[in-house]
């Protein structure tokens, strides 16, 4: 399937055209954009991974480094409908093919991409002095002049419009154009974000049955393994957050995906609780050394005497495929025979329930913000049946204990301090610009539960059907964060004591909206029974 760019560029002009003036309207409309180079690794001739820039992507298709879009659109004549798109990419140099792959060629790359004409860049001047002629007036876009956060544009191209007598350039209205356009997906991206989430499933279960072999002790280490050769891929345990984030990459890798969407979050343990934690550099936390443990010389790659502590393994990590992002967490037991503690499983089984609260409100025209208060709603609930939180009847309580007095205190937002979910496209946390923007009317003037719910939502918007977004409730059981709160009239410290080793869990999915509600697009499953099944080695 050719990815749908000439569809992408009139989406982007028409949203395009809402944003400017009145007067500007009616005037054509050109799209100029530099696409992503292939950058070094400091001083030195050393590449990093190519990654296209991803609106240059959504309108061309290209993932041709040091490429160039130039697009047309005027309202009212034939561009109106199909808008003119003209791609430029490098020429093959002999050197290319010495080093590396080259871009391919001119008839290659027409029969590939979905413009109308491709050229090489040498042809851009040209191309651009044409367009001035044949669409006097035309206002030409580009994307924040000098931001380190875009492909560089060169003046000498912009300067040839401005040297024109009615030329004009803005860079005041694509990027949030696109944005918007980027914000709801159509059915070539969303099967390219469905495979990204199949493959990081895949991933995911990987991992917990690796798990689950070695608490069966399944996996055996032949003759000379460690010792006289590499342990292979079977015999591999999984001890430390590194090695489970190295046999998570490598599935997504071998099944075809070329960049991971963001740093894989492995946290094992109490380091769970950060939420950004991506060190995954540590080992699970073990238990006490056995009488002859020492007799294993440090080697306990595959003996039974080292014993796991029972904790958690949070892992949030998600591949990309096709440029287009997936982003799944799933919270593990690790030790006691791969089943969690009873304090881990109640606050697992809440969050799930906090998850399950969000998906029976999706569809379109449910403003986001009712998802964030259903999960502090729920978590206030469920605190409150654990004792964490007081009720109104716990002895020396009152009314100031009430589910409704404690969403108003804020004090939930301690255990839970992110927002729900967000938008998710060809970037993980996916066209900011439009899912929260600077102007936003669709906020109510009453803040329902506690204004720090709210401080960290990436989407503020009303749910619309093809928007892409991510359900992500968690339970965290912070140092820094519930210093905070340690003289909070609403807690029960000796209840609350009972659970701060479980560090935190986050169940995360990636959903599409529909017409009448949403798909789940994430296939690894999360109940309760069947990870442990898996984790322990009984399914």
């Amino acid at each position: 399937m050719v990815y749908p760019a000439t569809k992408h560029v009139l989406k982007t002009f028409e949203s395009l055209v809402k944003l400017l003036p009145v007067a500007e309207r009616t005037k054509p409309q050109v799209l100029l954009l530099a696409g992503e180079i292939v950058k070094y690794r400091n001083d030195t001739d050393r590449e990093y991974s190519f990654r296209q820039e991803s609106n240059f992507y959504y309108l061309s298709g290209c993932n041709v480094p040091s490429s160039y879009l130039l697009a047309a659109y005027q309202p009212g004549t034939s561009l109106d409908k199909t808008p003119s798109v003209d791609l430029f990419i490098p020429k093959a140099e002999r050197e290319d093919m010495m080093w590396s792959i080259p871009p391919p060629s001119l008839e290659a790359a027409a029969q590939i991409h979905d413009v109308s004409r491709v050229d090489h860049p040498s042809t851009l001047p040209a191309a651009i002095n044409t367009l001035i002629k044949a669409l006097p007036g035309a206002l030409f876009h580009t994307f924040p002049k000098g931001s380190p956060l875009f492909p560089a544009l060169s003046d000498d191209y912009t300067g040839a419009v401005l040297a024109a007598e009615d030329g004009a350039v803005t860079d005041a209205y694509l990027l949030k154009a696109i944005q918007r356009a980027r914000l709801t997906k159509d059915e070539a991206e969303i099967i390219q974000i469905r495979k990204a989430n199949e493959i990081s499933s895949r991933a995911h279960e990987v991992v917990m049955r690796v798990l689950g072999l070695a608490v069966k002790n399944k996996i055996k280490a032949g003759k000379g393994a460690g010792v006289d050769r590499p342990l292979l891929p079977g015999e591999w345990l999984i001890e430390k957050e590194a090695e489970a984030e190295a046999i998570f990459v490598a599935s997504c890798r071998r099944e075809g995906s070329i960049h991971q969407a963001y740093l894989p979050i492995v946290a094992a343990s109490t380091r769970a609780s950060t939420l950004h934690y991506c060190c995954n550099d540590r080992e699970f936390a073990w238990g006490p050394v056995h009488p002859h443990d020492h007799k294993n010389k440090n080697d306990f790659a595959h003996g039974k005497s080292k014993e796991l502590n029972p904790q958690v393994l949070l892992i949030d990590a998600g591949c990309e495929f096709n440029n287009y992002a997936s982003d799944i967490t799933r919270t593990m037991p690790v030790g006691n025979g791969g089943k969690f503690t009873p304090e881990a499983k109640e606050i697992y089984e809440l969050v799930l329930g906090m998850q399950k609260a969000s998906f029976e409100l999706l569809k379109p025209g449910l403003h986001w913000d009712a998802v964030q208060l259903i999960c502090h709603r729920t978590l206030v609930k469920g605190f409150q049946r654990l004792g964490i939180f007081k009720t109104p009847e716990s002895p020396g309580s009152g009314s100031w204990n009430a589910e409704e007095a404690i969403l108003a205190s804020g004090v939930s937002s301690a255990f839970f301090p992110h927002g729900v979910g967000h938008s998710i496209g060809m970037d993980v946390h996916d066209v900011p610009e439009a899912s929260k923007p600077t102007e936003n009317n669709t906020i109510g003037s009453v803040v329902l539960g506690h204004e720090s719910f709210y401080s960290y939502l990436r989407l503020r918007l009303p749910l619309e059907a093809n928007m892409v977004v991510t359900v992500e409730p968690g339970i965290y059981f912070s140092p820094h964060l519930l210093e905070a709160v340690r003289d909070s009239k609403h807690i029960d410290y000796e209840v609350l004591k009972r659970y701060e080793s479980v560090g935190g869990v986050r169940i995360e999915d990636v959903v599409v909206i529909t017409e009448d509600g949403f798909e789940n697009l994430t296939t690894v499953r999360s109940d309760t029974a069947w990870v442990e099944a898996v984790c322990s080695g009984e399914a």
